[in-house]
């Protein structure tokens, strides 16, 4: 989940390196570094705990300059934060530098034979094994730095993106990938590398998307990749299509605020990309070919997915089972692997996935497709392994989320089930065109309704500062909003870190009821009004009445009901039960922006937390 950057080239590699561990601090920000080869050929190392900022002191103090150039912004696996255990690594002659994302397995092993040949090691990581194993391979002479890499990195087991410099080359840097994320810039007479394209966006408009098992070697003049056994790779050059400015905060407070507000024109996207002018619904050509193949045969449907994406998924299997009528469930991705799944035939697995990086839930699709199964992934990031690794995809086009806690890229997932789903259902045949449309023309009306929600900012903040004090917080909401309270429950302990605990309305009663004081705020999502469970929400209302909590209810505009049983009420334009999650959630995420904002957190970098679980 570390960040990485590095870059060759005619210049000095210093502002880029810290330029793009600035983009990408969201990855990690225990500690960070960067090695320079110097022009007289010296490899230079500085690092230091914490913030980037410390780093950036460090090297105003005593500036470094020269080309190539590697950098690194951790969040801490092996070994907890400090100078020592900050990337990058040396081995014992401080002639190779290595900077590393990911987990090295079978590094005591590596550790105790590198040892017992008189190798020293200064940290806790499993990383140091790497430039200690370079040079061991290195020692007997005859072979090129790019030959020493494959071969340590055929012993070396587990998930890696390197940058590797070495002292006296100053012509040449190496990257390499398996199971971590790593792209290379391709510039004019200039190369870079980076674990996202954000940290890159405004230098290079091409990219190339490392593979796994793929080495880089990076010269000014191009770059050469090959396998671990030293065959050729072609290399496939793409253009970007992010804009610079995506990446920016454009005059917000914090990239969470901004991406808060980009989700109503994000929506608005989806939905110009595939609904037709007369209300239908049509995914790109690859969904479009696998649905139509496999829809007659699909019985059973199982999202995989993490986090937040969790959370996207439990909405989505409820909109399978309700619309398109197929036994649906969904399961972690870090936990399905270890279950013993039993997966029926004609099995279609919706992987889902802001990143695309995501190892547990890349893990557990290898395991599905292993299995007979076909995979559609609903991702956000362009050239992703999941992506790559689908039979179909349904992007969520949402742009580059910068800030850790996800907020536009959650409502595009739920966005994206709903396309799905009414896709699926027509295809089936038990949707008919008329009801299409009017589903279509509903969903339509989302982002403005998003728009309402986001002119009560000041009211929301309003109450949060009621609350922000209070130790523990309950969020509860029945069927489609079961699974919205869990995500605002898991948004104020990312952010704000007071303890949330988010729950399915009915199930109150059996172990929560007993938390209800007059101190505890209860969040109670009473939308909307038409449905068959309000009336059941409204009882779980008079149930933490009864005991003194502290209710605040999310309730439609019109609504009277919810609003006698409440202390505060945040209004939400009213939809239908199915969307109203999507008008929701947005309550639920400047509620706890503010929460956090109010108890003084890093908001964009919340504590312990990093924005791609690229490990596992």
């Amino acid at each position: 989940m570390c960040g990485i950057v590095g870059y060759i080239g005619p210049q000095n590699a210093v502002p880029f390196l810290i330029e793009g561990l600035k983009r990408l601090e969201y990855r990690g920000y225990d500690s960070a570094g960067i090695a320079v080869c110097q022009a007289d050929g010296s490899l230079s190392v500085r690092k230091q705990v914490g913030r980037l900022s410390n780093l950036e002191e460090s090297l105003d103090a005593e500036p470094l300059s020269g080309s190539p150039g590697i950098g690194h912004t951790r969040w801490a696996t092996h070994g907890e934060p400090s100078t020592l255990n900050s990337h990058p690594h040396l081995d014992c002659s401080g002639r190779v530098a290595v900077v590393h994302n990911g987990i090295i397995e079978n590094y005591l092993s590596l550790r105790a034979d590198l040892e017992a040949k008189g190798h020293v090691f200064q940290s806790q990581t499993d990383t140091e094994v790497l430039p200690h194993l370079i040079e061991e391979i290195l020692k007997p002479g005859g072979k090129s730095h790019v030959e020493a890499i494959r071969e340590a990195l055929r012993l070396a087991k587990g998930a890696y993106a390197l940058g590797i410099v070495f002292q006296g080359e100053t012509d040449a840097f190496y990257a390499a990938r398996c199971g971590s994320p790593l792209i290379i810039g391709v510039g004019d007479g200039e190369q870079f590398i980076a674990s996202d394209v954000p940290a890159i966006l405004n230098r290079v408009k091409k990219v190339i998307y490392l593979n796994d098992g793929e080495v880089a070697e990076l010269r000014p003049s191009g770059v050469t990749l090959t396998r671990l056994d030293g065959t050729p790779t072609a290399v496939v050059v793409q253009e970007v299509t992010l804009r610079a400015e995506a990446a920016e905060r454009a005059g917000f407070e914090t990239f969470m605020l901004k991406e808060i507000y980009e989700q109503p024109r994000v929506l608005r996207a989806l939905l110009d990309t595939h609904v037709d002018k007369n209300g239908a619904v049509r995914l790109d050509e690859d969904a479009e070919a696998l649905l139509a193949a496999e829809m007659p045969d699909i019985q059973r449907i199982l999202v995989l997915s993490c986090g937040t994406a969790y959370y996207a998924g439990m909405y989505g299997r409820l909109l399978f089972e309700r619309w398109v009528g197929i036994p649906s469930e969904t399961d972690l991705g870090s936990e399905f692997r270890y279950r013993e799944p039993r997966l029926p035939e004609h099995t279609l697995v919706i992987a889902v996935s802001q990143s695309g990086e995501t190892a547990d839930t890349l893990a557990s699709v290898r395991l599905a497709r292993t299995m007979g199964c076909k995979v559609l992934s609903i991702c956000n990031v362009a050239g992703s392994t999941l992506l790559r690794e689908s039979d179909a995809a349904l992007p969520t086009q949402a742009g580059p989320e910068i800030g850790v806690a996800s907020t536009k890229a959650f409502t595009a997932q739920l966005m994206a089930f709903v396309l799905l789903t009414i896709r699926m259902a027509r295809l089936r045949g038990i949707m008919s065109e008329a009801r299409e449309r009017e589903l279509t023309a509903e969903l339509a009306r989302i982002p403005n309704a998003i728009h309402r929600v986001l002119e009560r900012q000041a009211d929301i903040r309003a109450i949060s500062q009621k609350y922000y004090e209070c130790y523990n917080a309950l969020y509860l909401g029945r069927r489609f909003n079961y699974p919205i309270a869990l995500e605002g429950a898991l948004k104020n302990k990312e952010i704000s870190y007071q303890h949330a605990e988010g729950y399915a309305a009915g199930e109150m009663k059996h172990g929560p009821i007993a938390l209800i004081n007059e101190f505890l705020p209860v969040v109670c999502l009473c939308t909307p009004t038409a449905d068959e469970v309000y009336d059941k929400m409204i009882s779980n209302l008079k149930e933490v009445e009864a005991r003194k909590g502290r209710i605040i209810a999310v309730v439609t505009e019109r609504d009277d009901k919810a609003r006698a049983f409440a202390q505060d009420v945040i209004p939400v334009p009213e939809t239908i039960e199915e969307y109203s999650s999507i008008v929701n959630v947005i309550v639920l995420q400047l509620f706890a922006y503010h929460n956090a904002k109010a108890r003084g957190a890093d908001i964009d970098k919340p504590r312990n937390l990093a924005k791609s679980v690229t490990v596992e």
